[in-house]
């Protein structure tokens, strides 16, 4: 009698193997019957520069600019 743990896993495949996104526990040399079902990309939104510098909360000057030629040699 076969045995069956269904499982539902995501995975990349780079042009050579298929690379799983997570780990999984599973014993080396397991056998496993593999179905590829194309998935939509997981697009990553990027954040700007300014975003990333807003949220850091930065105190200074109004205008950092101001009192730039006192910062130079």
């Amino acid at each position: 009698m076969e045995s069956r743990n269904d499982h539902d896993f995501t995975a990349t495949y780079d042009g050579e193997v298929f690379r799983l996104d997570e780990p999984i526990e599973l014993e080396p040399n397991t056998r496993v019957r593999i179905s590829i079902e194309t998935a939509k990309p997981i697009i990553k939104k990027r954040n700007s520069f300014l975003k990333t510098a807003r949220s850091l909360n930065l105190q200074g000057p109004p205008d950092w600019s101001a009192r730039f030629e006192d910062c130079t040699p």
